[in-house]
């Protein structure tokens, strides 16, 4: 799944094709993608004629902002958006077309079909279902070390589902999660509670840090994942921790291990990062090091 560096890129190569835009109407041939309102056809109708004015991000969503409107969108596991011109041949898996008046469409393609859009008056979508319970954004201004370790400093949860919810901080997902905590030199399964001051301080910079490098590399492309040019993420190639199990640690040369901490895979450096006393690991499966998809970029 897209995680904050993927989806930022996904909406600034957004806001750059089609800030702008006028919608002269608007096809979806998969109307489960639509979830408000509950009828496609109302969906369409409403947003005939409106124009794009931004894209913007809120945690892992993307928001297209229109005059009059606010489009949420949640790409899940595989979504894509892409601009094309219309006499460009639609390809399979395309759900929902936005035809614009210059002749251009926006296409989003959801080969896993998880994908979900929401249709909201101007600022209704920040109070309602599904943005209006997320956490922190960990690249806002107000986002500091002092917010996180008082949000999360008393919680008896392991600090890795504890990062990986997002009511708590937006946009961290597996694999963010594991390279911060990493630089940080914390274990996954060490509890909130018993994170010292530093070591806090030294969490809330690796979050910062990682992403902000993540970001500026136009995010990771480990499966599918391509911005809204088609073109692939480049930050799989510094990943120090995530989907490295069995390879050396590039700190201390002892081997990456992998394994389960809430249900997720889990790359961890055992001398970088001791285990707590008392922990012991899950095993993960074993499984090949994915490896990014060669991007079509589109004109």
């Amino acid at each position: 799944m897209p995680e904050l560096p993927e989806v930022e890129t996904v909406r600034r190569t957004l806001n750059e094709l089609v800030a702008g835009k006028t919608i002269v109407r608007v096809t979806v041939s998969l109307p489960r993608i639509i979830r408000r309102p509950a009828e496609p056809e109302q969906f369409a109708a409403a947003l005939a004629g409106h124009t794009i004015t931004s894209v913007e991000r809120r945690g892992k969503f993307l928001r297209l902002v229109l005059d009059g409107l606010v489009l949420v969108s949640h790409l899940r596991m595989e979504g894509r958006y892409g601009v094309y011109r219309q006499d460009e041949l639609v390809e399979t898996h395309t759900h929902v077309i936005f035809h614009f008046t210059d002749g251009t469409e926006l296409r989003y393609k959801d080969v896993r079909q998880f994908g979900t859009m929401d249709l909201f008056a101007p600022e209704e979508d920040l109070l309602l279902p599904p943005l209006n319970k997320l956490g922190m954004e960990p690249l806002d201004d107000d986002f500091t070390e002092k917010a996180l370790r008082e949000r999360l400093s008393s919680r008896t949860t392991k600090i890795k589902p504890l990062l990986l919810d997002q009511a708590y901080v937006v946009g961290l997902g597996n694999i963010y999660v594991d390279e911060a905590l990493f630089q940080a030199g914390i274990h996954p399964e060490r509890t909130a509670d018993t994170l010292k001051r530093a070591e806090w301080t030294r969490l809330y910079e690796a979050i910062r840090d990682t992403l902000g490098r993540a970001v500026a590399a136009g995010g990771s492309s480990i499966k599918s994942y391509v911005n809204g040019q088609g073109e692939m993420g480049m930050f799989q190639h510094a990943l120090l921790a995530y989907g490295r199990g069995g390879e050396p640690c590039t700190s201390c040369g002892t081997v990456i291990e992998k394994f389960v901490v809430g249900g997720r895979g889990t790359h961890v450096c055992p001398r970088c990062q001791p285990r707590p006393s008392g922990a012991s690991a899950k095993p993960a499966a074993r499984q090949k090091r994915p490896e990014g998809v060669s991007p079509k970029i589109h004109s």
